[in-house]
């Protein structure tokens, strides 16, 4: 099987077909004459949003122009494992009093867990504090005081589904033990100077009333995770005196003055929407001038001063148009096949990072009615699944589908460079010709009638099944066909569309699926549940249970010890690894292209492309 490969030639015919495409002709000669600090982007879809709703769902560029032009309370930083500040310039957990426990006992000392633990584990209550205090002086884009009550009233109205009309703000406050109903608290979980703590304990100085909130959360170490990263932060001066419950914050029908803001955002991260300069064809984003957070001499976060957003209806323009000069650095990845034109032209820079996941192949191992019949049952059985797994040889899928632009993965789904991988959860590792062996034999032993062609047979039907998946994706379900057919299983292509989840997935109509998978530290919490418990509308496609796994996971989650925390992660990878149920393909790095002629410093982190905040941050313009 010879993998079609995309030519130069390709994207040399895009310089045609460039003439006629509204997308192309955006801006096409603005970069080339403009001499200020100007960042010109690539995006490559089908369009562009016109509004922008703060909560928006994972569609196109939406959600990181949200990202940038709202802020969340902290991000986390993989390398330390540790929450940067943001909104937010320090938290902490406290006990029922409101004591910090802290290696010194301060408010900004580092976490003593070992405290953290020894107190919680020593009361009956099911919830803990934590303390979180913020940036003073911070402005909304309209002027507007950013306060504490800003922080509660998001984080109030995300517990709200009357008001919000959004499940996954549900999910990002799974943790937070805080219910409002229909814009009426029904179980206080937050705390502030305007929503008080009236037993007294948690206490807030006047000088601390627009800065200080304290949260209830459940015992568990990740509770604090989506609600400091996850949930952008919403200005109450706006949204409370138009959300209700007829007219809901993610709403389908908006008009007047709610449609109004939606078009012009107000924030407080570090970017303002240029609404004079977006249209259908291109976002423009303007530097905020009072963003608070400052680099170390007390200049400017970032450097540039302005960002274009151009619109590309597909990649091969798009790669047309860089290699050109008509923008500056491509918001999303590039694959490999397309390296080689750039490798000669000394005016480009290709960046690699290391992947952050897992893709993995997923299997429908318990399908809901009516499709819990046939061919899918086999995916019950354990050693089936061990056989199918056995078959992937990881090697060949990143040498032949990335160009060697990956690592294997272990089958617990953590890769081998985190700090907390358990090697003893490889179990898929070894010679490739010794593991198609035992997937044989298991399979003998069940089906050891085959057709003519070599596929086994049940009920007297050759096993087969769909691997439904983006077309993006041909290459590499045809090698998987290859590998399979191996072991006397057949499978084929099937394209999963525009909405997988809501068509396919969530209805358990499919057989495989591809699915990327992101496990660590700060995941932990929230992912495992997701993917190993929650049946419904969750990443648990295949609707596994295992009442073992769900016990160390609850297990996992409760504890206060992060240390044993760690090792029940540990111990959760080989349980993961041996239910074969999400086999793991490759991890893929993120390959990104940029023009350094105009700008120099672009960096890479975990996962990212060259358009990234690091790199916003580092830029130099020529």
């Amino acid at each position: 099987m010879k993998k079609l490969k995309i030519a130069a030639l390709l994207v040399a015919a895009t310089i045609l077909a460039c003439v006629g495409l509204s997308a192309c002709s955006t801006d096409i000669s603005g970069r080339k004459n403009d001499d200020t600090s100007t960042l010109y982007v690539g995006y490559v879809g089908t369009s562009f949003p016109t509004s922008f709703m703060p909560w928006l769902s994972r569609d196109g560029i939406a959600p990181t122009v949200c990202s940038m032009i709202y802020s969340t309370l902290f991000s986390y930083d993989s390398a330390t494992a540790e929450y940067e500040p943001l909104l937010a310039k320090q938290w902490c957990y406290v006990d029922l009093y409101g004591n910090a426990l802290t290696a010194d006992g301060t408010f900004d000392g580092e976490t003593d867990y070992d405290a953290v633990a020894d107190y919680y584990n020593s009361i009956s209550e099911d919830y803990m504090f934590v303390r979180i205090e913020l940036f003073d002086g911070i402005l909304w884009t309209d002027g507007v005081p950013f306060t504490v009550e800003d922080v509660y009233y998001s984080f109030d109205v995300a517990t709200d589904y009357t008001f919000s009309n959004h499940a996954g703000a549900l999910a990002w406050t799974a943790d937070l033990q805080h219910e409002s109903s229909g814009g009426t608290v029904v179980n206080q979980g937050m705390y502030t100077a305007a929503h008080p703590d009236y037993s007294g304990t948690l206490r807030i100085d006047e000088d601390e009333k627009d800065t200080v909130i304290y949260l209830k959360v459940n015992k568990v170490l990740g509770a604090v995770t989506t609600l400091f990263t996850s949930i952008l932060i919403l200005p109450e001066h706006i949204w409370k005196p138009l959300v209700n419950a007829n007219d809901q914050l993610n709403n389908k029908n908006p008009e007047g003055e709610f449609l109004s803001q939606y078009r012009n955002p107000v924030g407080c991260g570090p970017w303002i929407l240029n609404r004079s300069q977006t249209n259908t064809q291109m976002i423009t984003l303007d530097r905020n001038p009072n963003f608070h957070l400052k680099d170390e001499n007390g200049n400017d976060l970032y450097k540039v001063e302005k960002i274009k957003l151009l619109l590309y209806m597909d990649q091969n323009t798009a790669i047309f148009s860089i290699r050109k000069g008509y923008i500056d650095v491509l918001d999303s990845s590039v694959s490999s096949n397309y390296l080689s034109l750039f490798e000669a032209d000394e005016n480009i820079q290709i960046l690699r990072a290391e992947g952050t996941y897992t893709s993995c192949l997923v299997l429908n191992v318990n399908p809901s009615s009516p499709y819990n019949s046939g061919m899918k049952t086999l995916f019950g059985d354990i050693n089936f699944r061990k056989a199918i797994a056995l078959a992937v040889n990881q090697e060949e899928l990143i040498d032949k589908i990335l160009d060697g632009a990956g690592q294997t993965a272990s089958a617990g789904l953590i890769l081998s460079s985190s700090e907390i991988y358990e090697p003893r959860s490889d179990v898929l590792r070894g010679d490739y010709e010794e593991n198609i062996a035992l997937a044989n034999s298991i399979l003998d032993e069940k089906f050891p009638q085959k057709d003519a062609s070599g596929y086994r047979l049940y009920n007297g039907s050759k096993i087969s099944f769909e691997i439904l998946t983006s077309t993006v994706q041909q290459d590499l379900v045809a090698y998987l066909q290859r590998q399979f057919q191996r072991i006397g299983i057949d499978v084929q292509f099937k394209a999963s569309g525009s909405s997988p989840e809501t068509t396919y997935i969530y209805k358990s109509n499919f057989d495989m699926t591809v699915q990327s998978v992101t496990l660590s530290v700060s995941t932990a919490d929230t992912m495992y549940k997701a993917h190993f418990v929650t049946t419904e509308r969750s990443s648990n496609y295949g609707k596994y249970g295992d009442g073992e796994l769900t016990a160390l996971i609850n297990k996992m989650r409760e504890t206060l010890n992060y240390n044993e925390k760690i090792s029940l992660i540990k111990e959760l990878q080989i349980k993961v690894a041996e239910s074969y149920y999400k086999i793991p393909l490759y991890s893929s790095e993120v390959l990104s292209v940029a023009r350094c002629d105009r700008f120099t410093g672009y960096t890479v982190d975990s996962g990212e492309t060259a358009f990234n905040n690091t790199s916003l941050q580092n830029l130099v313009r020529l």
